[in-house]
């Protein structure tokens, strides 16, 4: 008798928790058009990034799929150009763990592209273990943050000569469990996979306050968002079998569809509400305050300059 009891109790909360879910989660209501702007999702072949990229070429946009997976990469733009009809879709090959990847997709940016409305930093990956890059970097930091800071720096141009224009970067609340530790950036001194996911997090949101600061009057936002938690591929990494596919069920039932996580993302690609604001955290459309540690600018800009010095690369304002 207790063990049912226990039992529905247990039902109960999971059902609890998903209609608070439901009630909660933001939509993009904005039905604003792209027609004539240029779109870059990193990572849009599967998961957020795919619905991200989907919902932009539905408005008219020009979507650069920016993703290290040729074939997938292909597939995703296929689909969406059937499902849109929208044909100006394409996919461009970009890996962040290769900072020299990083430069040519941009190298090729600039000699195809007159333009770029929106950056989407989207892409992202956990269980990656403890692995250096070719440039020196843990494999987790440079995916999820080194990666990204320079893809940005280095189309900044661009975006500055498209303005008004957008970046938004992908973040989670999870950053929330992260530290800034100077002497330990590249995770050399100690490390786990949920502390490397966090931190590189936790930095997205540094960057994001800094460049805000540093892009003040360019007409060029950046904001950084929780998606909130959805069943994508982004623990396909995790090797044990078992575990992975119980944290795949158990995130496609309790917490959103990818579709539900992609909406704070569109939100801040199209929605006029947001024209003009720039540094900010977001979740559910709406915005929010992040971690004390995120809101700290001194932090945010030493992070920025050391940032620069693992990169190798420093933008001239």
């Amino acid at each position: 008798m207790i063990a049912w009891i226990i039992v529905v109790f247990f039902v109960l909360i999971v059902f609890t928790v998903k209609l608070y879910q439901k009630l909660t989660c933001g939509v993009c209501r904005s039905s604003a058009h792209m027609v004539g702007k240029v779109v870059i999702v990193t990572g849009g072949n599967s998961g957020i990034g795919f619905e991200t990229a989907k919902n932009l070429a539905e408005r008219g946009a020009r979507v650069i799929i920016a993703c290290r997976s040729i074939p997938r990469g292909m597939k995703a733009a296929e689909e969406i150009i059937e499902c849109t009809g929208n044909e100006n879709v394409v996919h461009k090959y970009l890996d962040l763990s290769k900072f020299r990847s990083v430069r040519e997709f941009c190298d090729s940016i600039y000699k195809t592209e007159s333009r770029l409305d929106v950056l989407v930093n989207n892409a992202g990956a956990g269980g990656l273990g403890n692995k250096k890059t070719e440039d020196g970097n843990h494999l987790g930091m440079q995916v999820n943050y080194f990666g990204p800071f320079l893809l940005t720096n280095l189309l900044l141009p661009l975006l500055k000569s498209s303005a008004p224009s957008r970046i938004v970067n992908v973040s989670s609340f999870i950053h929330k469990y992260g530290e800034v530790d100077f002497e330990n950036l590249n995770m050399e001194k100690y490390w786990s996979d949920y502390l490397v996911y966090a931190n590189s997090k936790l930095y997205i949101n540094l960057m994001t306050l800094e460049l805000g600061q540093r892009l003040e009057g360019s007409d060029v936002t950046v904001n950084a968002l929780h998606p909130g938690v959805a069943s994508t591929n982004i623990f396909r990494n995790v090797k044990n079998n078992l575990i992975r596919n119980i944290i795949e069920m158990s995130l496609n039932f309790i917490y959103q569809s990818v579709w539900e996580a992609s909406q704070t993302s569109i939100y801040l690609s199209v929605s006029p509400e947001v024209r003009g604001i720039s540094g900010r955290y977001f979740s559910d459309c709406r915005e929010t305050k992040p971690s004390k540690v995120s809101q700290d600018p001194e932090i945010a800009r030493r992070l920025w300059q050391e940032s620069e010095k693992i990169v190798k690369f420093k933008l001239k304002l």
